[in-house]
C-alpha cells in the first residue's frame, strides 16, 4: 500500500520515514519529496508498505503523532489525477 504522509518537519529524512513506519512492518520504499531546484523538503513524502494490514495499522498510530515538533497527517495516497498540460507564458 502506497501511503502519504504529510505536514512533515523540514529535517525529516528518508531514513526517518523508513524507520517511523519500520515499527509497524516492512517498509518497501520511504521518500520525502524536495523541489528539484532548491533541494529543500517540500514538507510531504510517501512510503510504501508490504502487507496493508500493517500499512491500516500504521495510519492509524501515525495520524497526528507528534515528529520533529509536527503533528503527521497520514492516509493512504491516492493516485494522481492527469493534469492538463500547463501553458506557459511567452515572452
Amino acid at each position: 500500500m502506497n501511503i502519504y504522509v504529510g505536514n512533515l518537519a523540514y529535517a525529516v529524512t528518508d531514513d526517518d520515514l523508513r524507520e517511523l513506519f519500520g515499527e509497524f512492518g516492512e517498509v518497501r520504499s520511504a521518500s520525502v519529496i524536495s523541489d528539484k531546484v532548491t533541494g529543500q523538503s517540500k514538507g510531504f513524502g510517501f512510503v510504501e508498505m508490504q502487507d496493508n494490514s500493517a500499512a491500516d495499522t500504521a495510519i492509524k498510530e501515525l495520524n497526528g503523532k507528534q515528529v520533529k515538533g509536527r503533528a503527521l497527517k497520514v492516509n493512504e495516497a491516492k493516485p494522481r489525477a492527469d493534469k492538463p498540460p500547463q501553458r506557459r507564458p511567452r515572452y
